[in-house]
């Protein structure tokens, strides 16, 4: 693996980009963006909630998930990340039946992530 350049952009990715390699819908976006980590364009910044998803997964999915790694860190689910969860819900910014997806979008920006990557669209990628 190449230096990190300094300036590189940090970008979270959740479960579904991993599942995404797999599935034919996503499987090119998928394969390019993970390419441009494996090229040093993106720094990749995961987290232990997108492991804990990923143990659901087939077999395949967990081996990716485990192989990229090496171009970058699964953040820790901390106390800031889960009190950032919990104002995203007060705020009604998410509902409580996707506290989940509140949480990714947290752990995201206590990690200083510039970006996220998801395939979720109804409640991670939309306006």
């Amino acid at each position: 693996m190449a230096a990190i350049r300094k300036n590189t952009i940090r970008v979270y990715v959740d479960t579904s980009v991993f599942g995404g390699v797999f599935d034919e819908e996503f499987d090119r976006a998928s394969k390019q963006f993970f390419k441009a980590v494996q090229e040093n364009k993106f720094v990749l910044i995961t987290s232990e909630a997108v492991r804990e998803e990923i143990l659901e997964a087939p077999q395949r999915v967990q081996d990716y998930f485990e192989e990229m790694l090496v171009y970058g860190q699964a953040v820790e689910i901390g106390a800031d990340a889960l009190a950032l969860r919990q104002a995203y819900l007060k705020e009604g910014i998410v509902s409580a039946k996707y506290a989940a997806d509140a949480l990714h979008v947290a752990l995201a920006t206590v990690s200083n992530a510039r970006m996220i990557v998801s395939w979720n669209f109804k409640h991670i990628v939309n306006f």
